[in-house]
């Protein structure tokens, strides 16, 4: 009997194979290598998993070989027993190479004649935040040495253009990702109170995800303080007091698929300043959303968020002046498409988003939308978050708590082990 994961059906495998096979032949490609890689909480190794239904765990290694004719091959440390048929019903020839990926999978060219075609490898050159690319140097040696005849070019942004458009399934399993990181916020509004070491509200927030089946890896950002500014990479044993905020970038993984909430928490009280911002913030959101519908490019969507801050902007008043930023970027398996990084005033501040510029939105594209609204001189910024669906009339927040600032209400929290930690 198979284990009880859940899983993509027969149907979406279909989908997705005609979809990149269409693409293959678009850009004469005889095959497509997704190497492995588990970098960065799994996000390097989405296209193997795409493509697969194999991967999940956060060290698991996984390649895949995908022929425009023939059969897939994924290759990977203990192969059968962790990715054969009691997983995944999707690939039949699922192959152990104790790690020495690169030269399989040249094997597996070799067995299908493609040795002196032309074959695209995803994660050859640049991505979304990958500016040099993902697969390692050995493995990529490994295939030129196995096929010196072939010719080997990027298929990075071919991916990227099949996964951006999520189907009802893909959908369906990251509105379950967005419903449990809601249950670990409200998990984290009962911690957020005064005393509890900042390291316990995080494990609160985190043990709800897992709690309720959530995968690792999953990519989590942190920080908490009465002005705490940008999100640090962990939490620290800092105990809270009574109106700080907690900012965080909270994702739960569903069959790998995260979506994201940026929160605002703070602890039973707030200033006025915050609950300003805040408003602010959900005046430029709900016109923002309707901006974002399938056919807006980026370049676009960041004037139409500078935009808007100008117009809802008071006259007077510490919100005079008010200034925008956008952060958008895409959710599913990995850092799929677009990367929208800008500074106040829509000032873009990455490579990737200085690309994508002219890139258009794709009907059922799902994204983290993230923007920031500051005071005239910066001194107060808030940023928000919610992961939203594209449609033809705009964007759908996924998410249902309410927007923007949340106040933990006062109330009282023990629950943590004092005997050993590792800040004692």
């Amino acid at each position: 009997m198979p284990h009880p994961y859940r899983r993509f059906s027969l149907a979406e495998r279909n989908r997705r194979w005609h979809a990149v096979r269409q693409l293959m032949q678009r850009d004469n490609l005889a095959a497509l290598i997704a190497p492995p890689n588990p970098g960065n909480s799994t996000d390097w190794q989405a296209d193997a998993r795409y493509l697969s239904h194999c991967g999940g765990g956060a060290d698991t290694s996984i390649g895949v070989v995908f022929p425009l004719e023939g059969d897939v091959t994924v290759v990977a440390a203990s192969a059968k027993e962790r990715w054969g048929p009691l997983v995944q019903d999707w690939v039949g020839d699922v192959r152990t190479v104790n790690r020495q990926f690169g030269a399989a999978m040249g094997e597996r060219l070799r067995e299908l004649g493609l040795d002196g075609q032309r074959i695209g490898v995803s994660g050859l050159a640049g991505g979304t935040r990958t500016p040099e690319g993902t697969i390692m140097h050995g493995t990529f040696r490994a295939l030129v040495d196995a096929c010196p005849n072939a010719s080997f070019v990027d298929a990075s942004e071919l991916m990227q253009e099949v996964r951006e458009v999520k189907s009802d399934e893909e959908i369906a399993v990251l509105q379950r990702s967005v419903d449990i990181v809601e249950c670990a916020l409200e998990a984290q509004l009962r911690a957020a109170q005064p005393g509890v070491p900042d390291y316990v509200v995080w494990a609160e927030t985190m043990h709800e995800m897992f709690r309720r089946g959530s995968e690792l890896s999953v990519h989590f950002n942190w920080i908490s303080g009465p002005a705490p500014g940008r999100t640090l990479t962990r939490p620290t044993a800092r105990p809270l007091e009574r109106g700080d905020l907690i900012l965080g970038e909270i994702e739960a993984s569903v069959l790998g698929y995260r979506a994201q909430r940026l929160p605002v928490v703070a602890v039973n009280t707030c200033s006025q300043i915050i609950r300003e911002l805040s408003a602010a913030h959900e005046a430029l959101y709900l016109e923002l959303l309707p901006t974002m519908r399938a056919g807006v490019t980026v370049r676009e969507l960041i004037e139409a968020t500078v935009a808007i801050a100008r117009r809802i902007a008071p006259k007077s008043g510490p919100l005079s002046g008010l200034r925008a930023s956008l952060i958008v970027h895409g959710r599913g398996l990995g850092d799929d498409r677009p990367l929208v990084l800008t500074r106040l005033d829509g000032i873009p501040f990455y490579d990737a988003t200085t690309r994508a510029l002219e890139a258009r939105l794709p009907e059922n594209g799902v994204y983290i939308c993230k923007p920031s609204v500051a005071t005239a001189n910066g001194e107060h910024e808030f940023a928000w978050g919610d992961t939203v669906r594209v449609g033809k009339d705009g964007a759908r927040r996924m998410g249902r708590m309410p927007h923007g600032l949340q106040i933990s209400p006062p109330g009282v929290f023990t629950d943590w082990p004092k005997d050993i930690t590792v800040y004692s």
